[in-house]
């Protein structure tokens, strides 16, 4: 049957407004200027098509601010804080690390096998020239197993954490078990030791971190400049600022008091968390079938 004139004319409408959606989400994840392109999935990557982890890691927007959450979360930890501040060129490329910290989740998680191994030898070769003294004198490496665990259960915690607030379903126990063990294996390859590879062990481990974690004025700067970055697209700015106080709000109660942050109050918690599911279910809407 022929379709009439107005279906056909939503149709195009809705066909444009997803080309633009995931125009403009591709040119935030990939410099295109370098001439990146989207990772495909691939048949011969680390984990199976219907992995958990593969599924976790596709969902844009619980990504994204799981991605925030654990820059926030990682920072806490003196050497890793030292690190970025004597060795990373963050306030001047914010956009350039993320970007880099999007793809190589995506290369490990979607990408062959044989460019997983490739992209975590150029990380590890990276790390191997990263080393200085804190500021109290005890010495730090950025390739030190100890350290690498600590920047990796951050994550797994915070991209997991994101999930369940922000997925389209909840994971169940065996689920989120199976997502820690699969993404474990990413963290053992960079070198890091002794990782929790289940949810039980993960809550542990952050429990027994707490000792070693500091705030102080440089947290908090390097802090500040994450959560208040000026997008280039100012009608970018009311979905950016949702997804930073979503980031903040998943943080751990304890984590946030060590910042300073102001999760959101009582009566905006339900705003924020519905305005970010709905900008992830805008997405997934989008990318269907592209």
């Amino acid at each position: 049957m022929m379709k009439d004139l107005p279906t056909l004319l939503r149709e195009r409408a809705s066909s444009g407004a997803k080309a633009r959606i995931v125009g403009q989400v591709r040119a935030l994840f990939n410099d295109q200027a370098r001439g990146e392109a989207p990772v495909e999935r691939s048949a011969a990557a680390m984990f199976a098509p219907d992995a958990v982890i593969g599924t976790v890691h596709g969902d844009v927007v619980s990504m994204m601010v799981g991605g925030v959450a654990a820059l926030l979360l990682q920072m806490l930890h003196p050497a890793v804080l030292a690190g970025v501040w004597d060795h990373s060129n963050f306030r001047t490329d914010m956009l350039g690390r993320l970007r880099r910290t999007a793809r190589f989740i995506a290369v490990t998680t979607y990408g062959e096998r044989t460019d997983a191994e490739a992209v975590i030898a150029r990380v590890r070769a990276v790390h191997a020239h990263i080393a200085g003294t804190l500021p109290n004198g005890t010495p730090y490496r950025a390739d030190d197993p100890a350290l690498l665990a600590w920047v990796h259960v951050s994550e797994a915690w915070c991209f997991l954490a994101a999930w369940q607030r922000f997925g389209d379903h909840r994971l169940g126990m065996a689920e989120q078990d199976a997502y820690y063990a699969a993404f474990a294996e990413v963290g053992e390859l960079l070198g890091a030791a002794s990782l929790p590879r289940d949810r039980a062990g993960t809550d542990r481990y952050l429990q027994t971190m707490r000792p070693q974690l500091v705030a102080d004025a440089r947290t908090r700067e390097v802090a500040r400049f994450v959560l208040e970055q000026t997008p280039a697209n100012p009608l970018a700015l009311p979905v950016q600022r949702i997804v930073m106080q979503a980031a903040v709000d998943l943080l751990p109660e304890w984590a946030r008091r060590m910042h300073g942050l102001a999760g959101s109050p009582a009566l905006m918690r339900p705003v924020v968390t519905s305005g970010t599911r709905n900008l992830a279910r805008t997405l997934r809407w989008a990318f269907v079938d592209q």
